[in-house]
């Protein structure tokens, strides 16, 4: 299997490409900047462009949308969330989800049966609203309902979609107090990404296999 990840170059994306390559599949890790991996700024058409342009003709069995920032931490209602920091966080992680599986689509098509993951996260849920982080939360919200109307779209292409909260993770964005660690998240994500097909298309999952609320 050929799986191609975005923000490979550490937490999560970094475990995901561990973990993946250990089993025998063929990785192609991207980031910003860093050494061993595809230069890709999700946010930039024109490095977009740059890496389908480098990968041209490969079959794409995964696209695992990993890349995300989470700017907002700590910022006072009365006062914080300045528009500027709106556009950035939106920029990559809903845009930028946009833009790499547009990039990469006909790379999908190549593949029989290929899958694409996007990795949202529990504060997408209008369920488990529970105020602060404002741009981050709307900002999954808009990933994870971006992944479903890909999952419609993409069904007549053979390509599932499935979005996934990763867990509480001890990562730099989830904190050292985090509940699991990043080879524990992986390692349930590849599971969820092997068991999903076009009868599960759309699915929101955590990822140990819970179905999540919307």
């Amino acid at each position: 299997m050929t799986v191609l990840i975005t923000g490979a170059n550490r937490g999560i994306g970094n475990a995901l490409y561990t973990t993946l390559s250990a089993r025998g599949d063929k990785v192609i890790g991207t980031a910003r900047n860093a050494q061993g991996f595809l230069p890709l700024d999700v946010s930039d058409p024109a490095s977009q462009q740059a890496l389908a342009d480098e990968i041209v003709g490969t079959p794409l069995d995964l696209l695992v949308c990993n890349a995300g920032v989470y700017l907002d931490k700590g910022q006072s209602l009365a006062d914080g969330y300045p528009p500027q920091m709106w556009a950035d966080m939106f920029a990559v992680n809903v845009t930028g989800v946009f833009l790499t599986v547009q990039a990469l689509l006909s790379n999908l098509k190549l593949a029989k049966g290929a899958k694409v993951a996007i990795i949202s996260s529990q504060m997408a849920s209008s369920e488990r609203a529970q105020g602060g982080s404002y741009i981050y939360r709307a900002s999954k919200a808009a990933a994870l309902n971006l992944g479903r109307n890909l999952a419609e779209d993409m069904s007549d292409l053979g390509i599932a979609v499935g979005i996934y909260h990763p867990g509480w993770v001890r990562t730099n964005m989830g904190g050292s107090g985090a509940a699991i660690s990043v080879d524990e998240s992986a390692a349930g994500l590849v599971q969820r990404f092997d068991a999903l097909s076009l009868a599960t298309t759309g699915c929101f999952e955590t990822f140990d296999g819970q179905a999540h609320p919307y």
